[in-house]
């Protein structure tokens, strides 16, 4: 009888299999002790990148005060208030208005090249009509609709706002005043719009359908609505 040396006790098959897989299973959970790791907050929030970066220079730019005012302002509008500074301004005012004034020579060439304004905007935007009647997006339903909004609507809300001004004693009972003021709602889109789309490269073609509509529509709406006019103040 042979007697083992080890004092070992054998296992069966089965159970050695079993100790191996028992073994080779890790926990699928953490322990209370292990620490997770934290997640970013900002992780959570789906914003666009390229238009949080936008936003984020424009903020920029308002803070840093880059802002390029020929972009903000008009060409017409930083000429309306150059002139009204030098209005409301008497040394100026004397210094450049007037045939005695010392720099009339100014006045002489502002006034000059004001001259050819009206043209050369007639020319750019009959360019503009040129290229819009060949290939144009702008459909009929959008010009009805600028019409209607600008001859009927807005005339309406313009007597509106005179009677009430008149009735709160802003203006005064001044008929020729109170028709000029009424007038104003009903005159068509001006020219210099299309001056400014040709500027800033935008829109030339449509702008230049919208007021060609506007303006052949404007011989009719403004006759009748300066006769209205002259018949609501008398």
């Amino acid at each position: 009888m042979k007697v083992s040396m080890s004092n070992g006790v054998k296992s069966s098959p089965g159970e050695n299999s079993g100790n191996t897989m028992e073994s080779s299973i890790e926990p699928l959970l953490c322990s209370a002790n292990a620490q997770m790791p934290l997640e970013d907050p900002l992780q959570k929030v789906h914003v666009p990148v390229g238009r949080m970066i936008a936003f984020v220079q424009q903020i920029k730019v308002l803070l840093t005060g880059e802002t390029n005012l020929k972009v903000l302002f008009a060409p017409t509008t930083i000429a309306a208030a150059i002139g009204f500074t030098i209005g409301m301004v008497p040394l100026l005012r004397h210094a450049l208005i007037g045939d005695s004034a010392p720099l009339e020579v100014i006045e002489s060439s502002v006034y000059l090249v004001g001259e050819a304004c009206i043209p050369a905007m007639t020319l750019i935007v009959g360019a503009n009509l040129l290229r819009g009647l060949r290939s144009s997006g702008v459909g009929a339903l959008t010009v009805l609709g600028i019409i209607v909004v600008r001859y009927i609507a807005l005339p309406l809300i313009g007597i509106g706002i005179v009677k009430a001004a008149h009735m709160l004693g802003l203006v005064g009972s001044d008929t020729l005043y109170q028709f000029i003021l009424m007038l104003q709602f009903a005159l068509p889109p001006a020219m210099s719009i299309g001056t400014i789309c040709q500027l800033f490269e935008a829109g030339e073609s449509e702008c230049s359908i919208i007021l060609m509509w506007s303006y052949a529509m404007a011989a009719f709406s403004l006759t009748l609505w300066s006769t209205f006019f002259m018949w609501m103040v008398a």
